[in-house]
């Protein structure tokens, strides 16, 4: 893949690439890489009062083994809440096994009046990133706008190491991550 490559092209391929990375895992490997990821990301949460994960759709990496680990380690939770594509998207109190209400395009999240958090690291999804910590989401800019309006969060990526590549296409408005966390280790940080 190639930065000269539109975002929406860029977009495109890296699904296709993660999606079938994930379809071709044996049974049980998806979770057992998911929990070395959440090992890798111990170090970097350690200390932090509060860290708003996602939940994930799809092919994306699963953050439950780290959310159960922060968790369990005395850290508060949060999760995006996104009421609709031009809404700002907020991150909202959450731990394990409260309930999830289905948002704006299916995705699980806290219920609206959960109290909001101002969260001291965001664990951002991604479809690809690059070494210069790069990334590229899904295309509607929830987590570029969301970062930009915490410029003292520790932004930390949250993806398969196959999404990796030597250039994301990126714009003014796209916010670099500080680091990338990954199954096989961390980038950056």
């Amino acid at each position: 893949m190639s930065a000269d490559l539109s975002k929406p092209a860029q977009r495109a391929e890296l699904r296709a690439l993660r999606d079938a990375f994930v379809l071709a895992l044996a049974p049980g490997e998806r979770a057992r890489l998911e929990a070395e990821a959440a090992r890798h990301l111990g170090p970097l949460i350690a200390g932090a009062r509060s860290v708003a994960f996602y939940h994930a759709l799809g092919g994306e990496m699963d953050c439950g083994p780290a959310i159960d680990a922060a968790a369990a380690a005395g850290i508060a939770v949060a999760l995006p809440h996104v009421e609709a594509r031009g809404a700002p998207m907020r991150f909202l109190a959450w731990a394990p096994g409260d309930r999830l209400v289905p948002g704006w395009r299916g995705l699980l999240q806290p219920e609206a009046d959960s109290p909001p958090v101002s969260p001291d690291i965001v664990i951002a999804p991604l479809l690809g990133f690059d070494s210069a910590l790069r990334r590229i989401g899904q295309g509607a800019g929830f987590y570029d706008r969301a970062l930009a309006a915490l410029p003292d969060v520790k932004k930390i990526g949250w993806g398969w190491s196959i999404q990796q590549r030597p250039a994301i296409a990126s714009d003014p408005w796209d916010v670099p991550l500080d680091a990338v966390v990954t199954e096989a280790g961390v980038i950056g940080g």
